[in-house]
């Protein structure tokens, strides 16, 4: 039995890991820090995976542990400088314009509450509907529409995002 839970864990890890990296990463954590993050969410997953396989949405109650885990990240988390061994390679191609719509996306997002960006990684990256949202966020089905309507409208308005708009033609 435990070699068939083991094997069922690694299904649903080898799955989830990308999606689960791309929503840290939205809830505004460097690549780094997104792979430790779903890294140590799916450790926790793994510790307490009975209760995570019977569970009635595996990948809500995933994402909660996620956004726990990122929530207790930031507390102790050290903002300083980050010194590498590496100097990055000199000749590299230009990604300057992918740089940019990263800079100005992350930017964006980065104006929105922590309660507004989890309810737009919920919905919009792991594709949660609003009750499930609801359960994650530990709140009320009404809580999450509003709570996306206004992170939406601030993205909209976001200045970080205007000349990413496609620009009418005179």
């Amino acid at each position: 039995m435990r070699a068939q839970h083991e094997q069922e864990f690694s299904e649903y890890a080898d799955a989830r890991w990308p999606v689960l990296v791309r929503a840290a990463v939205v809830l505004g954590c460097s690549l780094e820090e997104a792979q430790d993050l779903a890294q140590t969410t799916l450790l926790r997953c793994l510790r307490a995976w009975t209760r995570v396989r019977a569970a009635d949405d595996r990948d809500a109650y995933v994402y909660t542990v996620l956004l726990n885990a990122h929530r207790d990240s930031h507390r102790r988390r050290w903002r300083g400088e980050r010194p590498t061994a590496e100097v990055p390679d000199s000749h590299v191609a230009d990604r300057s314009a992918e740089v940019d719509l990263t800079d100005a996306v992350h930017r964006a997002l980065a104006d929105l509450s922590a309660d507004h960006r989890a309810v737009v990684v919920l919905r919009h990256l792991a594709g949660l509907d609003e009750r499930r949202t609801a359960e994650v966020l530990g709140v009320a089905p009404g809580t999450v529409k509003s709570r996306l309507s206004r992170a939406m409208d601030r993205l909209s308005a976001s200045t970080h995002l205007a000349d990413l708009a496609p620009r009418e033609q005179s």
